[in-house]
């Protein structure tokens, strides 16, 4: 029987674990309302992951190593944005180009610089700062689970909360939202659709950098393909959602409280190991199928 502590540890943290969803949805939100679906969000964590742990373990700074980190990611966003939009490549084999990429470049580089194709592990990388709020500390119920998040936890609110006021209160957002609905309409109106489409492309990259920061940071180490599925799982969450930060949010939170069930569950019951690591993706399985459902019926 699962006690309270317990419930309020699993939540606590899913919050921790929902970040890197939450981050790549918000950005992944951004070129879906401009009408792309972004397939490399995945490729996009993982070179943020791979830079942001190595630049920071070189500068030995958290903003100088996460910001080189952001500015990787949003680079490879950038040859994937003009070869999608300037060159007119197809949009789904530049996103799985720029997967394949980022999983063969990290590998190469990891490989030519440190020796190994496997984990790399850094000594005495700065740990991201954990804060201890007495403002959530008095949140009933659920305080405890906001306090003691590190600083990245918090950032991401904070996007979403950027995200909602440019989306829904500024021009930018208007002729985004405008170009994903009817992109003639906006076109004759004299503003350059590509233009618009490469700047959501970027905030994607910008996001997608912050989500593989979190990833390896904190963990000291790279992992190859550490980024495991979640730009996928954000694309998801996304729909899940229905293209709104605030569904974002409650979506990533879902695949989060899985992820910790899932940890959980390798200690506290026995069930095959095999079924307890697939748990999340299950869980993102059956999310799908519920929500075709639920669209399905919605449109009859």
């Amino acid at each position: 029987m699962m006690e309270s502590k317990d419930l309020i540890r699993l939540i606590y943290n899913s919050i921790g674990i929902m970040t890197p969803f939450l981050l790549a949805a918000i950005g992944g939100l951004f070129t879906e309302l401009a009408g792309i679906l972004n397939i490399a969000l995945e490729g996009l964590i993982l070179i943020g992951a791979f830079f942001s742990v190595i630049f920071v373990a070189f500068t030995d700074s958290l903003f100088y190593g996460i910001l080189l980190g952001i500015l990787a990611s949003m680079v490879v966003a950038l040859i994937f944005g003009i070869v999608s939009l300037y060159l007119r490549a197809n949009i789904f084999v530049s996103g799985l180009a720029t997967n394949l990429f980022a999983s063969g470049i990290t590998i190469v580089l990891a490989f030519h610089f440190f020796g190994t194709k496997g984990n790399i592990i850094f000594k005495n990388v700065p740990k991201l700062p954990r804060f201890s709020s007495a403002f959530f500390q008095k949140i009933p119920i659920i305080g405890d689970t906001l306090v003691g998040q590190n600083i990245l936890v918090y950032l991401s609110w904070l996007i979403v909360v950027i995200a909602i006021i440019i989306i829904y209160k500024t021009p930018y957002g208007f002729r985004l939202r405008g170009i994903g609905l009817n992109p003639g309409v906006i076109s004759s109106l004299g503003f350059d659709l590509r233009k618009y489409r490469l700047s959501a492309i970027l905030i994607s990259g910008f996001t997608c950098g912050l989500a593989g920061a979190f990833l390896t940071i904190d963990l000291g180490a790279f992992v190859p393909n550490v980024s495991a599925g979640r730009g996928w799982i954000a694309l998801v969450a996304i729909y899940l959602g229905n293209r709104n930060p605030l569904g974002i949010v409650i979506a990533s939170f879902v695949f989060g409280f899985a992820e910790s069930i899932s940890n959980y569950m390798q200690g506290a019951v026995n069930v095959p190991t095999d079924f307890v690591l697939a748990f999340p993706y299950l869980v993102t399985v059956l999310a799908m199928i519920f929500y075709s459902i639920w669209r399905h019926a919605k449109e009859e």
